[in-house]
């Protein structure tokens, strides 16, 4: 759990807003409803398994709670919200699966990578991981949500797995 940061003017396009110079309130509120429910559509579309799913918007900040299957699919939710563009943070409030036997280890967590102008998934896997060629782990990590190897943009995050 905790606190992640994006890049507000990044990501998928989903319309949603609450500035009341442009909107009235009541407008602004039904923007950010249904953004969530896409938000919803695609966490669903992508086969990330979660159950009591939760997601607020306020401002440019979203919260999202439930209990996400294991730490990859809760770090993979994380990344499709916060890459959505409006999101600056993302408050993960997610819950795990409880582990089916005792003596099973969690999953380590990922870190995570902005994007930036330059950046290729071979460039990422060479600084992180000393191996250009370890690229297709960066890829693998982020699949379903990136289609191909070369369609990275700046200011998308990226999970970045241990090895």
């Amino acid at each position: 759990m905790g606190l992640f940061s994006f890049i507000k003017d990044a990501g998928a396009k989903l319309g949603f807003g609450t500035s009341v110079a442009e909107d009235n309130a009541a407008a602004a509120l039904e923007k950010n409803n249904a953004a969530i429910e896409k938000l919803k559509e695609t966490i669903s579309g992508l086969c990330l398994e979660v159950t009591d799913l939760e997601i607020a918007i306020e401002g440019d900040t979203a919260t999202v709670s439930g209990t996400a299957l294991d730490q990859t699919t809760k770090e993979k939710i994380v990344l499709v919200v916060g890459n959505t563009e409006g999101i600056a943070q993302v408050d993960d409030q997610m819950d795990l699966e409880p582990l089916p036997e005792p003596e099973a280890e969690p999953q380590p967590e990922a870190t995570f990578h902005t994007v930036v102008s330059g950046d290729s998934l071979s460039k990422i896997a060479k600084k992180v991981y000393g191996d250009p060629m370890k690229y297709t782990v960066i890829f693998e990590a982020n699949k379903p949500m990136l289609s191909h190897p070369d369609k990275i943009y700046p200011g998308q995050v990226l999970r970045i797995p241990a090895l």
